[in-house]
């Protein structure tokens, strides 16, 4: 099928599903035919990525597209320039299928807290989460309106949507993509994230935006690359973090991680108890860290130096300039995170919060060191990188979200502590700088009787496993995805959100 036809199928799909708002912003529809066109020909003569459809999260700077990370203050900006990953993704003749949905500078786990209003699946009568802050581009990708798709992971924005979109969502090791052209929310935390459907794609997506940049201060330099380990056994040592079957996990979760590592295990890998203490307070370390980052990085949002100002008069004698500007532009959990982490960082509080948190997040990241077989490529020299610990393992698995794919009015009514203990299985790999990669595997059907929720024809059968390997072992977690069933085909049937989905074949 030429990439014409390609494009006009996605294209087809956006119109149809425009209900779910998995876009904030879409190109012209000839635009995109004209691009497809141009692309044709190289296509025909191998060229794998012309005319390959990816969609952009709005908060990914794009010249051509208003990008407004899903806030109000940031509604009329258009960027001077393209991302490094976008241009990128443009010089190897892609298509920027549109921008996507989110929560609000990429703070949510439900793509609720945006300027456009929420994500949702297809289904009027029970819509379902798709998951956040990376909603958009995860149902984009799920409901077959882009080949693959660009998101953001903070504390777990790409890995949570893509478990409850029943995708492939991957979290490279920090630095190794650049975010330059990337709305900051947490620059230590902040990692540009891929979504496809295929394990394949997510792997040449990687390769082709596995480059350092220079414009980007945190960019891992090549003499660290040089480092990075190559090692790839044929059988893993595959680690049980027993910190992770807490009592609140779902016991459709819990069934479906003991029914993958029994697959593992049959296939010849070797599974390990692992136990990583520190991670227990890794949830409360990062709503201290982020919130504090985000404080500062918000700052210049004042309608002044950058975003859109409130109408009439701002200011009055008693207060800032820019009062009525801020509070119009940013929406009730940007604001909410502001203030604690303008607390945080406040004289009386940062030693007992922002400090202790930097110390747990230095006890997650030795708890991950002793775990793992392979060292710290960032903690020793060249000459130690070549050898390996005898004992630990190459990889972790665990579940990467403790319930399923919920509904909107389920999330509605939860309070900002119950949303933000969705995070409690991926914030502790951010908070390390490690890879990890969300795949999906499929619910145990005995589960049918006893949750019989889980299979309605409106909700996702899938729940997200995710693996986590040693900083810069990127290579070796996406190896290990194959050994997970279903997960290395080029192509899949599977039902989510109601709606059937047959991903497009690697051509």
């Amino acid at each position: 099928m030429s990439i014409i036809r390609y494009a006009e199928q996605y294209l087809a799909r956006q119109l149809e599903l425009a209900n779910l708002r998995t876009f904030t912003r879409l190109p012209d529809r000839d635009f995109v035919l004209d691009q497809a066109k141009a692309a044709d020909q190289h296509a025909k003569e191998g060229d794998y990525w012309a005319g390959r459809v990816l969609a952009i999260k709005d908060n990914i700077c794009t010249k051509d597209m208003k990008t407004t990370a899903a806030s109000g203050i940031l509604k009329d900006f258009t960027s001077p320039y393209d991302a490094t990953v976008v241009k990128l993704l443009r010089d190897a003749r892609c298509i920027i299928a549109g921008k996507t949905n989110m929560d609000e500078f990429g703070m949510g786990s439900h793509s609720t807290h945006s300027h456009f209003g929420p994500v949702q699946s297809n289904s009027e009568q029970h819509p379902m989460s798709a998951g956040g802050s990376s909603g958009g581009s995860a149902l984009a990708v799920a409901t077959n309106q882009c080949w693959a798709a660009l998101g953001t992971d903070t504390g777990g924005s790409v890995r949570l949507p893509a478990a409850y979109n029943g995708i492939l969502g991957f979290k490279p090791s920090y630095g190794l993509l650049s975010r330059w052209g990337v709305i900051a929310y947490a620059n230590s935390l902040d990692t540009v994230g891929i979504f496809s459907a295929s394990l394949p794609a997510t792997q040449n997506i990687f390769e082709k935006l596995n480059q350092y940049d220079p414009q980007d201060p945190t960019s891992l330099p090549p003499s660290t690359r040089a480092r990075l380990g190559k090692y790839r056994p044929k059988s893993l040592r595959i680690g049980v973090p027993l910190d992770y079957n807490i009592s609140t996990l779902h016991p459709a979760i819990r069934r479906a991680w003991m029914q993958a590592l029994k697959h593992l295990a049959e296939e010849g890998h070797r599974l390990c108890p692992v136990s990583l203490p520190a991670t227990r307070h890794a949830l409360s370390a990062y709503y201290v860290l982020a919130p504090a980052e985000a404080s500062s990085n918000l700052a210049k949002y004042d309608g002044v130096r950058y975003g859109s100002r409130a109408e009439g008069i701002d200011g009055t004698p008693e207060s800032v300039l820019f009062a009525k500007t801020r509070g119009q532009g940013f929406g009730a959990e940007v604001q909410r995170r502001i203030l604690l982490g303008a607390f945080s960082l406040s004289a009386q509080a940062i030693d007992n919060y922002f400090i202790q948190a930097q110390k747990v997040r230095r006890l997650v990241q030795q708890d991950f060191d002793k775990a793992f077989r392979t060292p710290n490529p960032l903690l020793i020299s060249s000459r130690e990188a070549t050898g390996l610990i005898k004992e630990g393992v190459d990889v972790l698995v665990c579940p990467t979200a403790p319930t399923p794919t919920p509904t909107l009015a389920s999330v509605r009514e939860q309070d900002p502590i119950t949303t933000y203990t969705n995070d409690v299985f991926t914030v502790p790999a951010s908070l390390a700088g490690l890879p990890a990669l969300s795949v999906p595997v499929a619910f145990d059907a005995h589960d049918r009787d006893q949750y019989p929720e889980l299979f309605e024809g409106s909700k996702t059968t899938w729940a997200g496993l995710q693996i986590i390997g040693q900083y810069g072992d990127d290579e070796l977690v996406l190896h290990a995805a194959k050994s997970f069933p279903g997960v290395d085909k080029r192509s899949s049937e599977r039902r989510t959100h109601g709606i059937s989905i047959r991903t497009v074949e690697e051509r």
